[in-house]
């Protein structure tokens, strides 16, 4: 199964898709992961508005995470007030740590009806992610969707 647009190097569709939706909700963190090809892990291959790089060395087990769990699901997960109201440990949240991430949405992006990668928006302050926004990530990730499925 190939991605399109989910080279290495990186895919520059993708990358201004991130930074809009950054832009527009006026949200801290922008991420998109994706589960491998070859195995059921997840990594997070692109990021917006990222305060260091260890997103890219980030791989969680299908199931786990955010990501491994909206994947498992295929429904949204929110997470507020970050690492007060998690089931489980904090460390099982890498990206929350990584970033310093106190609310995340994550909707899945499907690929061929399946879900098989993750969009997620957050923020390190204390502002909360609302409808509005839930929203609009929702939108994103269908647009994200059909550029990936392409």
């Amino acid at each position: 199964m190939e991605y399109k647009g989910c080279s290495p190097g990186g895919s520059a569709l993708i990358d201004q898709a991130c930074e809009k939706v950054l832009t527009e909700l006026d949200c801290d963190f922008v991420g998109l992961a994706l589960q491998n090809t070859d195995g059921p892990d997840v990594r997070w291959h692109y990021a917006a508005g990222n305060s260091n790089e260890k997103y890219k060395r980030i791989t969680v087990r299908y199931g786990k995470g955010i990501a491994g769990k909206v994947i498992s699901t295929g429904r949204p997960m929110y997470v507020e007030n970050f690492p007060e109201y998690v089931a489980g440990k904090a460390l099982e949240y890498p990206i929350m740590l990584a970033e310093a991430l106190k609310y995340a949405y994550a909707v899945p992006i499907h690929f061929k009806g399946i879900p098989k990668g993750v969009f997620l928006i957050g923020n390190r302050s204390g502002q909360p992610i609302n409808e509005n926004k839930q929203n609009t990530a929702r939108n994103a990730a269908r647009t994200l969707e059909l550029k990936l499925n392409g």
